[in-house]
């Protein structure tokens, strides 16, 4: 009564449908990365690269039968990519229905939350995803309330040394502790080095005290990056690229230039600062990290190990003028030039970079 209908064999339809298919959820999920804005919007060029590499791939497998373009590896890579496509449409979904639901510092905290997990069971696989994804993880990169610490301690050391010095009459206080040996001493400041140990390089300690500012403008002077610009002829560039919420770190990218002929270095590291009412000191940590928002540029040579940790202690209380200061740096500028002539640009360096932020700090105080 009803006439028959010709059937084709299941695995021929296959290939052409699943072709389709994947080929409009690879449209679907690039048309997507391109609509969708906002905390998933990488997201959206990867999965593209990925789906058409994926679909690429295949159409190379089945090529390689030379006679059967449709071959097993073709459809297999044309069903994984739409299978990719329909989950990555579902993770846009997820995403924008968060992004509208809560803040981006909650977001933020929710996503460091998952990473923690990751990072327990998978770090290494956590850490690529990361990396791909364009992601700064707060929680490897940040300092730590113990390197805060610290800085502290090198401050109790020096004090305990200093007043054995004054005990035992010695003229160097700091030959007390193991490697250190003074390389400046003028008025306001000392300096002195030690060589870090399994390289050419020195780290250097300054400790100095100022009667004539206050410790809160030496120490708001370091932080404003915009003042420096105007008072530090050397810089290039100072800009605050990212920030953490949880604990007031930033992420400074800065370029500076360096004594001819050496090319201009830049720098991206990480900043923590605090103001320790209880002891009456402030504390400023900087130390080199990577960031994906900042690559290399072939303007500038990127120093990647770079250390300064500061703690400043008032005479009486941050806003009245007095206070000492001790500073622990170390940095490898990435020169080809001999250890005496990287402790000669720092010895010389060094003294020139403080003057200015005395007068800065100076400057800042008598626009108040």
């Amino acid at each position: 009564m009803f006439p028959s209908v010709h059937r084709r064999p299941i695995c021929s339809i296959s290939a052409r449908a699943v072709r389709l298919q994947c080929s409009s959820a690879s449209r679907e999920a690039h048309s997507a990365a391109h609509v969708k804005s906002g905390p998933v919007a990488w997201l959206g060029g990867s999965v593209g690269q990925l789906l058409t590499w994926l679909h690429k791939a295949g159409e190379g497998a089945g090529g390689v039968g030379k006679k059967k373009k449709d071959g097993l590896l073709t459809i297999l890579a044309n069903h994984c990519s739409f299978v990719t496509g329909q989950r990555l449409r579902r993770a846009f979904q997820i995403a924008e229905l968060y992004s509208n639901l809560y803040s981006e510092r909650t977001r933020w905290t929710l996503v460091g939350s998952i990473w923690r997990r990751l990072q327990g069971r998978h770090s290494q696989a956590g850490k690529l995803v990361a990396a791909l994804a364009g992601v700064f993880m707060w929680e490897d990169e940040k300092i730590r309330d113990d390197e805060m610490r610290r800085c502290v301690w090198e401050l109790e050391a020096l004090d305990t040394v200093k007043k054995q010095a004054a005990v035992t009459g010695r003229g160097n206080p700091t030959q007390a502790e193991t490697g250190w040996e003074i390389v400046i001493e003028k008025k306001t400041f000392k300096v002195w080095r030690r060589p870090i140990e399994g390289s050419h390089l020195f780290e250097y300690r300054v400790f100095g005290s100022y009667t004539d500012i206050t410790p809160r403008q030496f120490f708001n002077v370091q932080l404003d990056t915009e003042y420096r610009k105007k008072w530090d002829a050397l810089v290039i560039k100072l800009d605050v690229v990212d920030r953490d919420l949880n604990t007031g770190s930033e992420v400074i990218h800065w370029a500076t230039h360096f004594p001819y002929p050496m090319y201009s270095r830049d720098y991206v590291y990480v900043r923590r600062y605090d103001v320790d009412l209880e002891n009456n000191l402030m504390v400023l940590v900087s130390r080199a990290v990577e960031h994906p928002g900042v690559p290399e540029s072939q303007d500038f040579v990127r120093v990647r190990s770079y250390r300064s940790r500061m703690v400043i202690r008032p005479h009486k209380s941050f806003d009245e003028n007095g206070f000492d200061y001790l500073l622990t740096y170390s940095d490898d500028p990435q020169t080809v030039f001999p250890r005496y002539c990287l402790s000669w640009m720092v010895s010389s360096g060094m003294p020139d970079f403080l003057e200015k932020l005395h007068v800065a700090a100076l400057r800042a105080k008598n626009l108040e």
